[in-house]
């Protein structure tokens, strides 16, 4: 098992990194690709994770074969394929198009904090799952997720909530992601055994 580091994301073999930030505590699964994102403190993903355009929150967990924020191909074009915006690929004359790649860019998909994103989910660009949600394996998300909310199917739909009444809400003004090292650490028997009503009514 990895030595996770607070100031190095640790990459597994076959990871290809560009235009990325990283936190503390980060980890990058064997074979995936990371463009233009940035990994807050604790987040993960599995292997062979596709992440583009996408900010991460603390504690993100992404299973093997999710795919984040994906790139999509102009449709009202005469043409889908990518030859209208790499064109240098095929012409010594012509340049790529860099309004495309900006505008591709921009289309920024937000995971909230301790979140879980099922094995071979796709979350489609300018989507939020909000903090404390999860997407189950194999859904494909095109709208935002409520916090602490369930989702699943294609295209994925609430399930139920993760919680009773009030307690996402009370877990949220909480926000143990926001402690430090120590602290998490000193609470880490608690993390392992209660449950969310028990464990807020300690640390409220």
């Amino acid at each position: 098992m990895p030595k996770l580091s607070a100031t190095e994301p640790y990459l597994h073999e076959g990871v290809v990194v560009s235009g990325s930030q990283f936190g503390a505590f980060c980890e990058v699964g064997k074979g995936s690709r990371v463009q233009n994102c940035e990994f807050s403190d604790y987040a993960y993903c599995d292997q062979f994770a596709d992440i583009a355009n996408t900010t991460l929150g603390k504690f993100a967990n992404i299973a093997a074969f999710t795919r984040i924020g994906p790139t999509d191909h102009p449709y009202r074009t005469a043409s889908l394929h990518h030859f209208l915006y790499r064109s240098s690929y095929y012409w010594d004359d012509a340049e790529d198009d860099p309004a495309f790649f900006r505008h591709r860019a921009s289309r920024r998909t937000h995971i909230g904090h301790d979140t879980w994103v099922g094995h071979g989910a796709i979350i489609k660009p300018e989507v939020t799952i909000g903090n404390g949600a999860i997407v189950a394996a194999g859904a494909v998300v095109t709208k935002d997720v409520a916090p602490y909310m369930i989702v699943a199917g294609i295209p994925a739909v609430p399930i139920r909530a993760r919680y009773p009444d009030g307690v996402a809400a009370r877990m949220e003004a909480l926000a143990w992601w926001d402690w430090g090292h120590d602290r998490l650490r000193a609470a880490l028997d608690n993390f392992r055994v209660l449950e969310a009503r028990d464990f807020l009514a300690l640390y409220e």
